[in-house]
């Protein structure tokens, strides 16, 4: 009986600084009876949570410009100067580590890119080396977000398979950099990740209903729905780059043929161009050189189009949602792209479903994916719940 009833005040001071923190981060800086106001409670009750967060770091104090009517009253902000967050996108080919403040600003001129190694030992001391580079003094690192292509365990937070950074499958990146650099960190799912960065950053931010299809590397889905990611027993749902589509198609690093991913995503257009000539060429290249007149993809585009279509279709007809994001280089290419993309979806998908999903493209980015979610573990830590981030966004 006196454990219920010292854990229910602790509860309720946890949830009471929750609501702080979704206030700043929703409405922006505001002063102490601002934030009472919007909550609804006493004066006493924003204080004490105010207190609190302050000390921990999340938040900042500061004086708003005087606009002549008196001593202006104190601003509360999520810290911006005296703390910082990292994100550490790990991908095929490339990892991105970024900065950022706690309200999200990403700081570019501190964003480093390195060559994803070929050994898990290389790639935890390779990124350790980084972000310790990014450690300053007098500002205090709150934690780390670190995305990951593939099946991952959310809550046992391991990478289970990778087909696209296959020296990751059984490791678990944010447990080893966590220990390493003693940071708390936390393992996103990169579809996840994209659907924390919509939200937070692109054209989702009062949505909480909607889809990402990711067609960068391979090809996943991030379904949100009644303001939760749907995630699965162990945060494994999503995975459509891995329905078998073409028999005997392209080897997957998956170690089946013919997944759709292999077929319906940047990686795969990048492959038809490479064979046809004859030199490895990756998105980023091919991009610069459509844009520039010097090379014609209409063909492999084509293909890819397709295919990506049906990815939608199958979206659209099992998770309904009212929007539905899709993140690639691809529309770089041709400004027509999506118009033609809809098309093709309306042909496959079923004409209810199709007739209420709006389909546009995907504003945010993995590393802003990263930063949001290291945020979202920091904020969803306030209240001590079995539930690891990736299980929802509140």
């Amino acid at each position: 009986m006196s454990t219920v009833s010292t854990a229910q005040p602790q509860l309720l001071s946890q949830i009471n600084e929750r609501s702080v923190l979704r206030i700043l981060q929703s409405s922006g800086p505001c002063s102490r009876a601002d934030v009472t106001r919007q909550l609804g409670v006493t004066a006493p009750t924003v204080s004490k949570a105010v207190a609190t967060l302050l000390r921990s770091g999340l938040l900042e104090e500061f004086d708003a410009p005087c606009n002549g009517r008196g001593r202006p009253a104190r601003q509360l902000r999520l810290a911006s100067e005296t703390a910082q967050v990292l994100g550490l996108v790990i991908d095929a080919g490339h990892c991105r580590i970024v900065l950022a403040s706690l309200d999200g600003t990403l700081m570019d001129d501190c964003e480093i890119t390195f060559n994803t190694p070929d050994a898990y030992p290389d790639l935890i001391e390779t990124a350790s080396g980084h972000i310790e580079s990014l450690l300053r003094s007098g500002v205090q690192t709150l934690g780390l977000g670190v995305s990951l292509p593939g099946l991952i365990d959310s809550n046992a937070q391991i990478g289970l398979l990778s087909p696209n950074v296959p020296v990751t499958n059984g490791h678990s990146p944010s447990r080893d950099l966590s220990s390493r650099l003693g940071l708390p960190s936390v393992l996103l799912q990169e579809c996840h990740a994209l659907c924390l960065a919509e939200r937070q950053y692109g054209n989702a931010r009062r949505l909480d209903d909607f889809a990402m299809l990711d067609a960068t590397t391979g090809v996943g889905l991030g379904v949100l729905t009644a303001g939760r990611l749907l995630t699965g027993k162990n945060g494994l749902a999503g995975e459509i780059g891995h329905l078998p589509v073409k028999p005997n198609g392209r080897l997957c690093g998956c170690g089946r043929r013919g997944c759709l991913e292999t077929l319906a995503s940047d990686s795969a257009l990048a492959r038809l161009v490479s064979d046809r000539l004859g030199r490895e060429i990756d998105i980023e290249e091919i991009v610069t050189l459509v844009r520039m007149g010097d090379l014609a993809i209409g063909r492999e585009l084509g293909q890819v189009t397709k295919h990506l279509a049906f990815a939608l279709a199958t979206s659209i007809n099992l998770f309904n949602p009212s929007t539905l994001f899709v993140c690639s280089r691809m529309f770089d290419l041709d400004d027509s792209l999506l118009d033609r993309l809809r098309e093709q979806t309306e042909g496959l998908a079923l004409k209810p479903s199709f007739e209420s999903c709006r389909i546009e493209r995907a504003r945010g980015s993995k590393r802003e994916g990263t930063i949001a979610g290291i945020i979202e573990h920091l904020t969803h830590s306030r209240v001590q719940l079995d539930m690891p981030v990736s299980h929802g966004i509140q």
